[in-house]
């Protein structure tokens, strides 16, 4: 029992945030916003996507999205879809993959 306790003190005190000089909180480093599909060319989003592996893009209309280079960026019982936004130079760019549950009739029985 005493090592349980020490074990999750120990998990407490490095997953704590790192304190500088004077004990005052680290700085958090602000995200950079997500990059418009709009403004890239299709070349631009999917060397992005390729290069990150794991990003958010804005479409031109609706909210921010989640893409992935790949479905080893997605969850077990997730499957990765193709999805294409439109880009600067291309209305129908592949610009990456979405990962999403897949509905019932999917499932190979």
């Amino acid at each position: 029992m005493r090592r349980l306790v020490s074990a999750c003190l120990i998990g407490f005190a490095l997953g704590a945030p790192a304190r500088a000089q004077g004990g005052a909180p680290a700085k958090v480093q602000p995200r950079a916003p997500a990059p418009t599909t709009r403004l890239l060319t299709c070349p631009e989003a999917i060397a992005l996507v390729k290069q990150q592996g794991d990003i958010v893009l804005v479409p031109p209309k609706g909210a921010p999205e989640r893409f992935v280079r790949d479905r080893s960026f997605c969850a077990f019982s997730e499957i990765a879809e193709l999805r294409f936004l439109p880009t600067r130079d291309n209305p129908q760019c592949p610009v990456g993959y979405r990962c999403r549950e897949p509905g019932f009739e999917e499932w190979d029985w």
